[in-house]
């Protein structure tokens, strides 16, 4: 059998390093930890990066599905620096870097009729790996009721709501669930968005969000309070993003820890 010719691991003489090259948007069924359930299975999307020298013409491409095909049903949070060391020592490389997104379902319960439904959540996973540091952030994507405090006030009835968006990232010291930072965020806003409502819970939740009326620079802070309280988030991001019903754009607001 004739050998075949390796081009990626041949020289490269234009002398210029790559910081990541790799594969981007691989679907890939994962497991990932639930805390009502013990795990849940969840469709990612992953993006898998490591350097190259400048000596080397390419990387292996096969070489990253294949790690990932190594770690099946246990790519988690505990897992996931290894998995990148395993990708440093496979391509050979000095630095790896990956990014998990994935949707992630919570049963809901309707605040009155307590209907029951399936919230979905959006989350991701990132870091990277090299002799130098080691880096590993957890981020969610939380969907929101807000309610403007400045048209409550100027209005003889009624206010203007909307839905918001608001995706908080951490770093932290140990474990925890991601349903805490969810709720974190929820307990930060005017009010909860659900699945399946029944008209007594419409009530609820729309007179629930008149009392409590937060502007986006609100939410943001509401939220950092709460993880500036927990010594366990030495960094974090806040943004947030308020899709407003009066206006042709969005109100935005972003903080940041560390």
């Amino acid at each position: 059998m004739t050998k075949m010719i390796d081009i990626q691991s041949q020289k490269d003489f234009r002398n210029i390093d790559i910081k990541k090259v790799g594969v981007k948007n691989i679907k890939y069924p994962i497991i990932v930890l639930d805390r009502a359930r013990g795990t849940q299975p969840v469709n990612a999307t992953i993006n898998m990066y490591v350097n190259l020298p400048h000596h080397f013409k390419g990387t292996h491409m096969s070489r990253f599905v294949e790690v990932l095909n190594d770690f099946r049903g246990q790519i988690n949070i505990k897992t996931f620096q290894t998995i990148l060391d395993k990708m440093r020592q496979k391509l050979r490389a000095q630095s790896a870097h990956m990014e998990i997104e994935f949707p992630y379902f919570i049963k809901k319960m309707a605040p009155v009729s307590g209907a029951k439904s399936m919230m979905e959540y959006r989350c991701l996973f990132a870091g990277e790996n090299s002799a130098e540091k080691t880096d590993f952030l957890v981020g969610v994507v939380v969907p929101v009721t807000t309610l403007c405090p400045c048209s409550k006030e100027i209005s003889a009835f009624g206010a203007h709501n909307q839905r918001s968006i608001v995706t908080v990232k951490v770093r932290f010291k140990k474990f925890f669930w991601i349903e805490d930072l969810i709720k974190i965020v929820e307990d930060s806003a005017s009010g909860e968005v659900y699945s399946l409502l029944k008209r007594v819970d419409e009530k609820f939740v729309t007179e629930k969000a008149y009392k409590n009326p937060k502007f986006v620079e609100d939410l943001v802070r509401s939220v950092a309070v709460k993880l500036n309280a927990d010594a366990n988030f030495p960094w974090y991001s806040i943004e947030a993003e308020n899709f407003e019903s009066i206006h042709n754009h969005s109100a935005y607001a972003y903080v940041e820890k560390g």
